[in-house]
């Protein structure tokens, strides 16, 4: 496959240690940065802050975080949201109450449990009328919205809004998911490098058999169990700006990344 580079424009991230990417730079410099406060998710209007589900509020936070970042007009920005679960809290509510009492169903519950709900809350939110997708994979979410979103910079020649994020499994979910805290990611994609752009990504997928590469030690903890968490070893890489690192594509494939500085 011939390379395709797209250039970082603006970074967002959330953990319960990590409210930010300058939190992620902290951490692996060897300092200890503050433990993250709730996502604020401050593009949303304040009764739909309050109403809005937890991965609706996390996805919110972390694309927002790296519109900031980027200055760009969100109006105009397409956008790729990703979640490997959707919300788990809402699934097993709904799950219980068809097991118990199926003309209790709540519409709200039922719209908030869709798995395109964070960019249907971003577009409406922002005004946002550029093309907008949800992309679930498994535990190669990430990977798959990460090539997802290159492809549609380029092919498009517009800067694209890449936001994957996870919540933590609630009732019998949890124990098949194993996904016991929230992480959330964003970064926003050009086809050339803008005033703003932080480094350049080059893209290839191998299929040679080499493993994903794993979260830095200093990130475990972050790492374990979230499946949008795959993205941390390319964090890491864009918080000290050289080297490379895989990410799962597939079972049998994977997404070579490198990370070239800009002068």
């Amino acid at each position: 496959m011939t390379a395709l580079d797209v250039y970082v424009e603006g970074i967002g991230l959330w953990s319960p240690q990590l409210g930010n990417f300058a939190a992620l730079r902290e951490r692996l410099a060897g300092a200890t940065p503050d433990s993250a406060s709730p996502p604020v998710a401050t593009l949303l209007p304040a009764n739909e802050r309050r109403r809005a589900p937890e991965c609706v509020r996390l996805a919110m936070e972390v694309a927002g975080q790296a519109l900031a970042a980027s200055g760009y007009d969100p109006t105009t920005l397409a956008c790729v949201f990703a979640s490997a679960y959707g919300d788990q809290a809402i699934t097993d509510v709904i799950c219980a109450t068809l097991a118990r009492a199926p003309t209790e169903l709540s519409p709200t519950r039922f719209h908030h449990s869709v798995h395109n709900a964070p960019a249907g809350y971003w577009t409406i939110a922002t005004g946002c009328r550029a093309p907008s997708s949800a992309v679930s994979a498994g535990a190669c979410t990430f990977g798959a919205a990460l090539l997802e979103a290159t492809a549609l910079a380029l092919a498009e020649r517009r800067p694209v809004l890449l936001a994957c994020s996870d919540t933590a499994g609630h009732g019998p979910l949890a124990e098949m998911t194993r996904c016991a805290h929230a992480f959330g990611c964003a970064l926003l994609l050009a086809p050339a490098a803008g005033a703003n752009a932080q480094a350049r990504l080059r893209l290839r997928v191998a299929d040679d058999g080499t493993a994903p590469t794993p979260a830095p030690v200093l990130l475990a903890g972050e790492a374990a169990g979230n499946p949008s968490a795959a993205a941390l070893p390319l964090l890491a890489l864009l918080a000290t700006q050289a080297d490379s690192c895989r990410i799962g594509l597939s079972a049998t494939t994977d997404l070579r990344v490198t990370v070239e500085p800009l002068a």
